[in-house]
């Protein structure tokens, strides 16, 4: 699961207008929706000013995993976080390899979506929200299963929002080059 948020978005929002924002905004979305579906992602739903993705392995194949992170990566690239003038969007991302519910919900009058749900994506959605412009957070767990080599990583031991243990994460920085 790969979450990509704005950070910092109420105040972009605060010193534009509503247009302009929402121009902003349809680019951001835009730019990710492009990667992820070039790398075999399927965009579940954009939220607000973020973007959710899945690397179902089934889709994506064996390296799921991998193209979830690489992803991540590619998304603040393209919003320029590569860039010495600095990114168009602040963004943050995060990465977690788990099992969850794939498949459609809603009322039986209906209403569905189809979607993704359970603990791996809750845990994917608090690393994006802990990460900082420009970083990319991968759990432990993907870092495994991607078969990164990630003691060239930053490593934190994160407290997230409504889980009772710290999940072991790998902090991917993208740096002007």
């Amino acid at each position: 699961m790969l979450f990509a948020d704005v950070r910092g978005s109420t105040s972009l929002a605060e010193k534009m207008s509503p247009s302009d924002f929402s121009q902003l905004i349809n680019r951001f979305f835009n730019a990710a929706t492009d990667v992820l579906i070039q790398s075999y992602g399927i965009v579940d739903r954009m939220i607000g000013d973020e973007v959710f993705g899945m690397y179902l392995p089934g889709i994506a194949g064996p390296d799921h995993a991998r193209l979830g992170v690489e992803a991540a990566q590619d998304i603040l690239r393209v919003t320029g976080h590569d860039n010495p003038g600095g990114p168009w969007i602040p963004v943050g991302a995060g990465v977690h390899t788990g099992v969850a519910y794939v498949g459609t919900v809603g009322s039986n009058e209906a209403v569905t979506d189809f979607t993704a749900l359970g603990d791996a994506v809750n845990t994917a959605a608090r690393l994006a929200s802990q990460a900082k412009p420009g970083e990319v957070i991968i759990s432990s767990n993907t870092s495994e299963v991607a078969g990164l080599d990630a003691t060239t990583f930053e490593h934190r031991s994160l407290e997230l929002k409504g889980r009772a243990d710290p999940v072991n994460v790998h902090v991917i920085p993208i740096v002007p080059t």
